[in-house]
């Protein structure tokens, strides 16, 4: 696995069977100063109109979602990525990455900015006739109108395609009647543009429509009482002969999927995103917390079981941030490389994306599981107190949970990642299996005792790129053994996801402190450095558990015992003083009294 860095662009996938230089990626550190000023217009934003008016919002208060959303409109903030001729600010993919993870702090207004900016406005943005984007993008960028999108239904949800809303043009062919229900919309109840995706007559695959509640023909049940989230809007709605002019026919006939499938790929990667700002604000939360609460006459930040979750909840909040950043910039890299091509901007938004299909997975699993886990911890810091409504804990731990299920459940993203990655493969779209070979190979000779690399971080490296010999022979030898079966296999597929998400997150932190270290020099990122060692230890044990259960899933005889020494000799654990560098980062944290990677 040679360094070909700068030989061509990396492609999705790709970080499996090659080795990234530090200078490619781009890293937080990297923003400019006008982005890290709209970071702080966000942030300013939650501080004033959106957190001081939580307990309103969870009441489901009349009108104050959608007024803060007007609020936001004002700001600019519904447009970043709208392009400028349609009254939006036109801004680079990984700005609106920054700005979702910023607004990320903010629970139920986060996800009504979400479905609004995301899935309810991105469809006409990139698949709408000229005709449709004069018409809607300046007001859904202005917050004039807002939207909503609808494609779950009762018995379709992660079987989208087989909704069964029907969609029947009418005898003078001018418009489509709309008839069937869909359900957990976000944003119904105050939305005035529908996205909505219906089967038009008998045809097996969805098409997409514009829908306007003008329009009429169009019911809502209750608001929804959710676990979480609360102050969303949430609601299932009914369309009963809704008339929709045929030109609101979005993008082409039957080719409503295609459009739902590359809306998920950027939603997921927003995601993976939108956690941070939550991941951070609980963290500072918590660490306040450890600092003023008093048991046995001393702070309780001063216990090693404290230090432990407080370090652990900012190891993977920084993990996340890497690994998001890099995955959003390779994206947008992409884009500008397509419009240099001569691509339209929309059609190369789109296609830099899908490129980049397995790393939106990655991120949206990683992500959703990482903030699961830091509010879980949130909570145990606070104690009795992070059981009560009255702490900001309580909230948190139930706003969380959405994560894990909307944007596709984090199982159908663990099957897809790798799915994507051995249909690639199979291609010859992505050079896997001759990888996968290499590493059988290596297999069945000696170890060798090649000199090691010296330098900051290459015991690191070297572990790293045992971790991806790893992936391959597990994931290489279960696609040969099973061939295309391995699809039916969930289990088997779970465990190779669990194996290649671990390696992405791992190489992305480590890359981070890298360049890091580079420019602010190995004393300035001490605790990045720390932070990045913890988690590829932890890592290291994640990979090998996984993949010594998926092989036991698969193989046997000689096969099972030569592909078990392989797990051993690539998931040697480093020798480190976890508990160490875990307290120097807590202790720096509670000293400053916030999260600080």
């Amino acid at each position: 696995m040679k360094n070909i860095a700068n030989q061509h662009a990396i492609k999705g996938g790709e970080f499996l069977i090659r080795e990234t230089s530090s200078k490619e990626i781009f890293t937080p550190e990297d923003f400019t100063e006008e982005q890290k000023m709209m970071a702080e217009a966000c942030k300013d934003f939650l501080d004033t109109e959106v957190n001081p008016h939580i307990e309103r919002m969870d009441t489901m208060e009349a009108g104050l979602m959608p007024s803060l959303l007007d609020k936001a409109g004002q700001l600019g903030l519904l447009g970043i990525t709208v392009p400028e001729e349609y009254g939006g600010l036109g801004m680079s993919f990984n700005t609106s990455l920054l700005i979702a993870d910023v607004l990320g702090e903010g629970g139920s207004f986060s996800t009504a900015f979400g479905a609004h900016t995301g899935i309810g406005t991105l469809p006409i943005q990139y698949y709408g006739t000229e005709a449709q984007k004069a018409h809607y993008l300046p007001k859904l960028a202005t917050g004039e109108w807002k939207a909503c999108y609808c494609l779950t239904e009762p018995d379709a949800g992660s079987d989208a395609n087989s909704g069964k809303t029907k969609a029947t043009l009418n005898d003078a062919g001018t418009h489509y009647l709309l008839n069937g229900q869909k359900m957990w919309i976000s944003n119904a109840g105050f939305a005035e543009v529908f996205i909505v995706f219906a089967k038009i007559d008998d045809d097996k695959n969805l098409s997409a429509f514009i829908v306007e509640k003008s329009f009429g023909g169009i019911t809502m049940g209750d608001e929804e009482k959710k676990m979480g989230i609360k102050g969303s809007s949430t609601r299932q709605v009914f369309f009963e002969n809704t008339p929709v002019p045929v030109e609101n026919l979005l993008f082409e006939r039957g080719k409503g999927f295609k459009i739902a499938v590359n809306i998920l790929n950027i939603g997921r990667i927003k995601l993976g995103a939108a956690v941070i700002g939550g991941a951070k604000a609980v963290s500072t939360q918590a660490i306040n917390y450890a600092n003023e609460r008093k048991q046995f006459g001393v702070s309780i930040g001063s216990f090693g079981a404290i230090q432990h979750k407080l370090a652990e909840m900012a190891i993977r909040t920084y993990v996340t941030e890497s690994a998001s950043y890099r995955a959003g910039k390779n994206m947008e890299e992409k884009i500008d490389e397509l419009v240099a091509s001569g691509m339209d901007k929309q059609e190369a938004t789109l296609k830099g994306v899908e490129e980049f299909a397995i790393e939106a997975a990655i991120m949206k699993v990683h992500g959703s599981e990482v903030l699961d886990y830091i509010v879980d911890e949130g909570v145990q810091v606070y104690g009795g107190m992070g059981f009560s409504a009255d702490a900001p804990m309580e909230r948190a731990y139930r706003d969380s949970r959405i994560t894990r299920i909307y944007e596709g459940t984090n199982e159908i993203n663990r099957m897809l990642l790798v799915g994507m990655i051995l249909k690639r493969a199979a291609k010859g779209q992505l050079d896997f299996f001759q990888h996968a070979m290499a590493v059988a190979k290596e297999l069945m000779s000696m170890p060798g005792f090649d000199q090691a690399e010296i330098g900051l971080l290459s015991e690191e490296k070297e572990a790293l790129r045992k971790l991806k010999k790893a992936v391959l022979m597990v994931a290489g030898k279960a696609a040969q053994d099973m061939g295309p079966a391995i699809n039916e296999q969930q289990e088997i597929l779970l465990k190779i996801a669990d194996m290649i998400i671990e390696v992405y997150a791992a190489e992305s932190a480590l890359l981070r402190t890298e360049k890091l270290v580079a420019t602010q020099g190995e004393a300035a990122a001490q605790l990045q450095l720390n932070a990045v060692r913890v988690y590829l230890y932890e890592a290291i044990e994640k990979v090998g558990a996984a993949g010594r259960e998926a092989i036991m899933a698969f193989a046997d005889g000689d096969a099972l015992q030569m592909l078990m020494m392989g797990m051993k000799r690539f998931t040697r654990p480093l020798t480190l003083n976890t508990v160490k560098l875990r307290r120097e980062i807590a202790e720096m944290m509670l000293k400053e009294n916030k999260y600080v990677l």
